[in-house]
């Protein structure tokens, strides 16, 4: 238990107390966080390939995800829609010519790739399979490790953070409706509750909240898991241009921790200047409460 407490927390404090002030050195940490990624789904994918009764068990993920999602995104709007119907944030609105959501949905699909080529080569008899666990706890370590480092160096203060109301308002009516999703969805999908709550928990950060997953309670609740971070992406994507308008604490509080990074564009485009700082905020703290929330559920409760 405590060893994977320590796996899902450590690193990410350790790394947060080293600060990089050399921007070609942040570039090559950027960088490397990509592969992390990338090596991490590929091992998800080999790992969900050697399950038995194949057929059966994706029929399970897609219909696990689907309830999943279901409860915690559709309870992150209701909540949120009415926040911003009662508050309503008004800033001034951006004119700027929005990127292309197509495109931002492909690159956002990339990640399905390195899942589907783990997924082939795990049909193979490899013995290299055998190590998959260890793998995995190395690439996660270091990956943990690089995320800190690069929050450190993004300079947001402790300051920064509490006086931004908005990004800590969202973040908590995301918290506590997402679990709350979660709480529901135990029930529909029959699951224990603090597994269902950890599955709900990964707030768009997939890379991560499926390897965690993964490595707690096996691949098919770890691909549930990944998957509905994936669509929350999407889903977030596809939102904002409609919502941001009447409904901008929605349009920001959806993104959950992608805020801060692959959805900031198209909030800062579609929202205005205003939507960045909250933005930011909303996705660091998510950034640090994720990985705490999600080994605390698996591993303690």
């Amino acid at each position: 238990m405590w060893f994977g407490i320590l796996i899902g927390i450590t690193p990410l404090f350790i790394g947060y107390l080293l600060k990089v002030n050399n921007t070609r050195l942040m570039n090559k940490i950027n960088q490397c966080l990509s592969i992390m990624v990338y090596l991490i789904l590929f091992l998800m994918g080999s790992e969900l390939a050697q399950l038995e009764d194949l057929i059966n068990n994706l029929q399970n993920i897609f219909l696990s995800t689907g309830i999943l999602f279901a409860c915690s995104f559709g309870f992150n709007l209701i909540f949120l829609m009415v926040l911003d119907y009662f508050f309503p944030w008004r800033n001034q609105a951006n004119n700027e010519p929005l990127p292309s959501r197509f495109k931002m949905i492909l690159e956002s699909l990339r990640v399905f790739l390195a899942l589907i080529l783990g997924f082939i080569a795990g049909r193979l008899s490899l013995p290299i399979w055998q190590y998959n666990q260890l793998f995995s706890e190395i690439i996660l370590v270091i990956l943990l490790l690089l995320v800190g480092i690069q929050l450190r160096s993004n300079n947001i203060s402790i300051k920064q953070i509490i006086v931004n109301k908005v990004g800590i308002t969202t973040t908590i009516i995301v918290t506590v409706t997402t679990l709350l999703g979660g709480w529901l969805a135990s029930y529909i999908l029959e699951l224990p509750t603090n597994t269902a709550l950890a599955m709900s928990s990964g707030f768009g950060w997939y890379s991560l909240s499926g390897i965690l997953m993964t490595d707690a309670k096996g691949a098919v609740i770890g691909s549930i898991t990944f998957l509905n971070d994936i669509l929350r992406e999407l889903c977030a994507i596809i939102l904002i241009p409609s919502l941001i308008k009447r409904f901008k604490l929605t349009a920001l509080g959806v993104c959950g921790a992608t805020s801060m990074d692959f959805t900031l564009p198209i909030l800062q485009k579609s929202g205005g200047i205003m939507m960045v700082p909250p933005a930011i905020v909303q996705g660091f703290l998510f950034t640090l409460i994720m990985p705490v929330l999600m080994t605390m559920l698996n591993y303690y409760f």
